[in-house]
């Protein structure tokens, strides 16, 4: 059957919703839910859509997790690509999925992955929902239609994650089209409970939305080149260091040219060793033109250009930038510097043209390298002093990357957020399968540290699959047969504990 947008629906088939021994909900004050995402309706071109598993939620709830999150593309229920049609019988599947969580005792929250006008997969929606009013009105009267579906659901059961990561926008714009999809669901049910993820990709909160009514969700992510190491999807990830945690990390990592001296910042190494060493710099890619030049005590020492271009070079790519006409090189060329026994002062910086990175620190003595740091180069971060341990000969930051860190970094403020009566929890998170296991179960350990000190419920990404604890394709684990999957126990019963 088709209807139009703008419709009234009625004739969900009934579900005993009292089955669901769930806490309640509230935009004030979020359960601290446990659980995970659920990918059928994730993107329209996967092969692997389809109806949602009921083995999935029987799982889920035998294994002792309450919460699934349902990210979406709304390109599922519409006719034809016409955004202003929907066809009610592609919500069978959602209507089963509430039937699940019902007799599993799960909450079901649904979010639009892909909503009319946003979204951070590919292609990119040819509006945009920020700033066209008629992408506006149609997006509203699409969450109105799941409105009027789902009325009288209770918000123990089921709440509605508008969109998806939104960036690029004010808090202000976005909370404005926030409570424009807010007063579309609430004029057909007054009473859903309605979650807005963060700004910037959902790591920020939005201090707009505050007392609104709407509950907010934030992302478990940090530091992508932890989360997202060798992630196809995301630019730059092939570049990122094996990832190690606790990690000790070096900020900056740019060296700016005098074409941008508003940005210069010298990196300083301070050295203090025993034995004589060298250092040895990964430089990662040059725009343009640069000259990497060090001093040590303040005499030069070293100074070596990089100039991209086309064809073959010293480069292991060199990509011409139309736009700009020049070229952007990545060399991952290591350059060595000794540095004698005592006290010394090293400095570098770029003194000619644009700008190149640097992407690892490392420390070699007679033996071979004994310590590095990774680097992931961050777009006008100033580069901060970096010492070198008299006592262990190795480096050490400003920046120590652990549980301390996530909480400072990002979770202080969402738990303040939270204290202050904003309902808060973590909608995604995880490690791809590409990141060492050993690695991934401290990094989540400090997660859901912080997670549960700051009051937090969270979903992992995902439930089966290369982030999940089914069947996540990783090299390096002894996995376990279980109900027809490969089982992660280790990574199981970590979330468990928490």
């Amino acid at each position: 059957m088709l209807i139009l947008l703008g419709s009234f629906h009625t004739g969900l088939p009934a579900i005993c919703y009292e089955a669901a021994d769930l806490p309640e909900a509230t935009p004030e004050a979020l359960p601290r839910w446990r659980g995970f995402n659920l990918l059928e309706k994730f993107i329209l071109e996967w092969d692997s859509s389809g109806p949602f598993r009921e083995k999935d939620f029987r799982l889920i709830s035998e294994l002792g997790f309450n919460f699934v999150r349902l990210p979406m593309d709304y390109r599922f229920w519409i006719l034809d690509g016409d955004w202003e049609q929907i066809n009610e019988d592609a919500f069978a599947d959602l209507d089963q999925a509430l039937e699940f969580g019902a007799k599993y005792g799960i909450h079901v929250s649904m979010n639009f992955h892909r909503a009319p006008g946003h979204t951070v997969a590919r292609p990119p929606e040819p509006t945009s929902l920020w700033e066209d009013e008629e992408t506006q009105r149609v997006c509203a009267m699409h969450w109105g239609y799941f409105a009027r579906r789902y009325k009288g659901v209770p918000n123990r059961l089921l709440s509605f994650n508008l969109f998806n990561e939104p960036y690029g926008i004010s808090g202000e714009a976005y909370a404005e089209v926030v409570t424009k999809i807010a007063e579309a669901i609430w004029a057909e049910d007054p009473d859903r409970l309605i979650i807005a993820d963060g700004l910037s990709w959902g790591g920020d909160p939005c201090d707009e939305l505050v007392s609104s009514g709407i509950a907010q969700a934030t992302r478990g992510y940090l530091p992508s080149g932890v989360s997202h190491y060798l992630a196809s999807w995301m630019d730059g990830a092939d570049r990122f260091p094996v990832p190690e945690w606790p990690s000790r990390s070096a900020s900056g990592g740019f060296l700016y040219g005098p074409a941008k001296q508003h940005l210069k910042s010298p990196l300083e190494i301070r050295t203090n060793v025993r034995e004589p060493v060298t250092l040895a710099v990964m430089v990662d890619s040059v725009s343009v033109h640069a000259r990497l030049t060090v001093w040590l005590d303040g005499e030069k020492v070293l100074a070596e250009s990089f100039t991209p271009g086309p064809g073959e070079g010293p480069w292991k790519e060199s990509i011409l930038r139309e736009e700009y006409n020049s070229y952007r090189g990545l060399y991952e060329q290591e350059v060595r510097i000794p540095i004698p026994a005592g006290a010394h002062t090293v400095i570098l910086d770029n003194t000619e043209g644009d700008w190149l990175s640097i992407s690892r620190l490392a420390l070699h003595n007679e033996d071979g390298e004994y310590d590095r740091i990774n680097i992931i180069p961050k777009w006008e971060e100033p580069n901060l002093t970096i010492t070198i341990d008299p006592e262990t000969g190795r480096f050490q930051t400003a920046v120590v990357q652990n549980a301390d860190w996530l909480w400072e970094t990002r979770f202080a403020r969402w738990a303040e957020l939270r204290q202050q009566g904003t309902g808060v929890m973590v909608g995604e998170w995880g490690a791809y399968n590409k990141t060492p296991h050993d690695v991934t179960l401290r990094w989540m350990e400090d997660n859901l540290r912080v997670f549960e000190r700051a009051g937090l419920g969270w979903a992992l990404w995902n439930f089966r699959g290369a982030f999940g604890i089914l069947d996540s394709g990783r090299d390096d684990v002894d996995y376990e047969p279980f109900h027809g999957h490969q089982l992660d126990r280790k990574m199981l019963e970590l979330l468990q504990r928490y």
